[in-house]
């Protein structure tokens, strides 16, 4: 029998060892061997298993509008367009996107979007598309809309954009939400 450091003795291994004993002389090499390899499993083994860690997923972090200096260089097949917002109040998410539109007003197709928090003062953007995706002839709009504990609170009116060009839209009030 083998004593366990928790109390328990195994008696599987009593077995194996009475047969490798009555082996003995007659085959030392075998014998040793297979005592080697008896012992190799019995140290693999165990009674209970080990209790692992708990993963815990990374923190993510709401994707914002970097600061021009973040974004770095224009690619030459994007576009740009920059401004701020005016009247976001601190601690508000705010939700832009760059849409296209049908005839009846509804969201066909998402160009472009991002998101950041309110910081009580005007928040600069910059929002970058794809110029390719940009379709000709069509409606497309940027909105924008801030919510403060999961409640609109504001919205941008649409601004329209008719051409897939890099625009500097200045200073943009968004008004209270209906």
């Amino acid at each position: 029998m083998v004593a366990h450091p928790t109390g328990k003795t195994s008696q599987r291994l009593c077995g194996i060892q009475t047969v490798l004993l009555s082996l003995g002389s007659a085959m030392p090499y075998k014998s040793l061997v297979l005592l080697a390899l008896v012992s190799l499993l019995a140290a693999c083994s165990s009674d209970a298993p080990k209790p692992t860690p708990p993963v815990q997923p990374a923190p993510t972090a709401a994707p914002t509008i970097k600061a021009p200096a973040e974004l770095g260089p224009l690619p030459a097949y994007q576009r740009e367009l920059s401004g701020s917002l005016l009247g976001v109040p601190a601690g508000a998410e705010v939700e832009m996107a760059l849409l296209v539109i049908d005839d009846r007003g509804r969201p066909q197709k998402l160009l472009a979007s991002a998101k950041q928090k309110g910081t009580n003062q005007a928040l600069p953007f910059q929002l970058r598309f794809a110029a390719e995706a940009f379709p000709a002839g069509a409606r497309v709009e940027l909105r924008a809309r801030a919510s403060q504990s999961g409640q609109l609170i504001l919205h941008l009116p649409a601004v329209q954009i008719v051409q897939a060009t890099s625009q500097a839209l200045g200073n943009l009030e968004m008004i209270k939400a209906p």
